[in-house]
């Protein structure tokens, strides 16, 4: 993030500083006076971004997509064919009707998982008259089914139940930003991703609800909460499975650095609703009235085109009506919102402001709450 982040950085600034040559940048010179921002072509700084206007004819191409409730009728299918299969560590407890020699009482002092049967580390139990019995990877009916047959050689027409009394074979992992980390253990009832999160408690106040990990077989997937809780968008739910680690990060990397004409410039917190344009600039006291371009407010974001390096969105807040557009505008973590300076500020003002911004962004990065003294 560092290194990018400065690349992101140093590439773009040359064009705010350019800005009679860049469209969209408005940034002049007085008449008179020399730079030598001015001398340096920025045309190969051009071709590696891409360029947009936040225009009322525009906005509805970077709104973010609405998110709809919705079913999962896979998720459904799999919670209704659902069967535990017995594994090593789990507590059977098995009863042969009208032969109260074959099965252990639980008695008062005793729990039905300490008066059971263990399974074994080699997935068998042991039992009376038919000796050790394979149960692990098979459901109590083929269990029942198994030692009915066995028993039959012995017992005339026996009557066999078999249950779990305890479930220790198989577990999923709970970390992060829950009440309750820790393992859950997976039962005979089905253990969804909610389920999961209900059963620890619920998420932090510092919780990032919409990038939950979830790793299963060493493959990560990336699911939101918020969807899923908020919007209803059951699609994001999962069946946990043995083994699954579900992890929810701290919203520590949920952040927007909000620089230059600005009254308050500093980094901010994308809350769990999120954080829009116009949220971010109100946030830091509004732009500057006297310093700032209200045509030059910038929107730097990392490109997911390869071939460019960053994405760059203009809003023209000249006209306070504008300010409605930045409401449909979503933030993303790391966005950085630059606001120019008016072409009467002199070059190395802007420079002053620059050259701390590039140095101070380790330090942003790594967890500073406000950068003053521009």
């Amino acid at each position: 993030m560092k290194t990018s982040s400065k690349t992101l950085i140093s590439l773009f600034m040359p064009i705010l500083l350019a800005g009679c040559s860049v469209p969209g940048s408005y940034l002049t010179v007085q008449e008179g006076e020399k730079d030598p921002a001015l001398e340096t072509s920025s045309t190969d700084i051009i071709s590696k971004i891409n360029l947009y206007q936040l225009t009322a004819s525009e906005i509805d191409n970077f709104k973010t997509p609405e998110v709809i409730a919705k079913v999962n009728p896979q998720l459904d299918k799999e919670i209704t064919e659902y069967e535990y299969f017995v594994g090593s560590g789990d507590i059977l407890n098995i009863t042969v009707w009208d032969h109260p020699e074959l099965t252990i009482p639980a008695g008062s002092y005793r729990s039905a998982s300490e008066s059971g049967n263990w399974v074994h580390a080699d997935g068998r139990i042991f039992y009376p008259y038919i000796g050790f019995v394979e149960v692990a990877g098979k459901t109590t009916s083929q269990i029942r089914s198994d030692m009915t047959s066995k028993l039959s050689k012995f017992i005339e027409s026996p009557q066999v139940d078999v249950s779990v009394a305890a479930f220790q074979s198989k577990k999923a992992y709970m970390t992060g930003a829950v009440n309750t980390p820790g393992q859950q253990f997976i039962s005979n009832v089905p253990l969804t991703l909610l389920d999961a999160i209900n059963q620890a408690g619920g998420l932090v106040g510092e919780a990032d609800w919409r990038n939950v990990s979830l790793t299963r077989n060493g493959t990560e997937e990336i699911l939101s909460l918020f969807n899923l809780m908020q919007k209803g968008d059951l699609t994001q739910n999962r069946l946990l499975q043995a083994g699954d680690i579900i992890h929810v990060p701290r919203d520590d990397n949920q952040k927007v650095f909000v620089m230059g004409e600005v009254n308050d410039p500093k980094l901010l917190k994308i809350d769990r609703s999120g954080m829009s344009l116009t949220e971010a600039l109100s946030n830091v006291g509004g732009i500057n009235q006297v310093a700032a371009d209200a045509t030059g407010v910038f929107v730097i974001r990392t490109s997911l085109d390869n071939s460019k390096v960053a994405d760059v969105y203009q809003l023209d807040v000249s006209n306070s009506i504008a300010f409605i557009l930045g409401t449909e505008f979503e933030l993303q973590p790391k966005d950085i919102v630059y606001v120019t300076a008016a072409p009467i500020v002199q070059w190395n003002r802007i420079i002053g402001q620059i050259l701390p911004s590039i140095t101070g962004f380790d330090e942003l990065s790594q967890g500073v709450d406000t950068i003053r003294g521009w």
